[in-house]
């Protein structure tokens, strides 16, 4: 990052302390103020805070996360928090930037760290990982405001017991599928999911979406999903439609969403859509894909 925005953003911070812009550690609205990376740890503190949290994400509804660029008013509000969420190193390399403009108060966690996940930073699609990831969370945010830490915890046991209902259900139908290959165009998204539940999985890129979507890849592709028979291609939002619709067009199969988690639809932030939710989706967009029993 360019020592001319630094500068910049060091005396916006110097500004707000002298005007009284930057929040004392009092907290006046009585709640932790939490800053995260993106929509997973978003959806997590926000469901494990509950009502003793304010949570604020720094990526725009809809942005991919791996590419993002922060902004001055990025660093700012990591500044004036309490805590700042993040998954990881590998999956938001830019993270390195703003942990700069970090306060001296501010708690810094990188929710991922420790889970093991080897080269795939999408270490929330194995529902274990995802647990241990809320469990950081929850230590946190104890640790942060001590006095609701009963609160946290319970909440925490609220979500464990949703994710553990949907480990069984994603066991229980996806062993009743007729295929057991998953053809994403897409990104590697979906690795942790498919391993924990012993599917495989090809994908049109690699971990981001950075790769090159060359005609040569959709032409494999084509001859894959003819070759298989394979009767459904799962796609994104963070990719285009033209891709799944060039791959249907020459193969007649049936176009299903999967949800990342990592990014959502402006309408799905506003409504607040929770990671189990989203997980529930990807269930029933895998059980009609891969004609699995309900």
């Amino acid at each position: 990052m360019k020592k001319w925005i630094i500068g910049v953003i060091v005396a916006v911070l110097a500004l707000g302390v002298y005007v009284g812009l930057r929040r004392t550690p009092g907290r006046t609205s009585g709640r932790v103020q939490v800053v995260t990376s993106g929509y997973v740890p978003y959806t997590l503190a926000r469901q494990i805070g509950g009502e003793w949290v304010d949570v604020t994400q720094l990526l725009p509804p809809g942005a991919e996360p791996h590419g993002f660029e922060p902004t001055p008013g990025s660093m700012v509000a990591v500044h004036r928090a309490d805590v700042f969420l993040y998954v990881s190193d590998r999956l938001e390399p830019w993270v390195k930037d703003v942990l700069g403009a970090s306060g001296k108060r501010t708690r810094t966690v990188e929710l991922a760290q420790g889970v093991s996940s080897g080269d795939d930073p999408h270490v929330w699609m194995d529902f274990g990982s995802a647990v241990e990831m809320a469990r950081t969370l929850t230590d946190t945010l104890a640790l942060a405001d001590p006095a609701h830490a009963a609160d946290y915890r319970a909440n925490l046991a609220l979500l464990e017991r949703d994710i553990a209902v949907l480990d069984r259900d994603f066991a229980r139908v996806l062993a009743s599928c007729k295929h057991q290959e998953i053809v994403h165009i897409g990104h590697l998204a979906f690795g942790a999911l498919a391993r924990r539940y012993k599917l495989s999985l090809t994908a049109l890129a690699g971990t981001s979406h950075e790769g090159e979507h060359s005609a040569r890849k959709l032409a494999d592709l084509v001859k894959q999903v003819r070759g298989k028979n394979i009767p459904a291609l799962f796609t994104e939002d963070a990719v285009s439609p033209r891709l799944a619709e060039a791959v249907a067009a020459e193969t007649g199969a049936e176009i299903l969403p999967l949800y990342t988690v990592e990014h959502v639809s402006k309408n799905d932030f506003n409504n607040g859509v929770t990671y189990v939710e989203l997980m529930r989706r990807n269930l029933d967009s895998l059980q009609r894909g891969l004609v699995c029993e309900k």
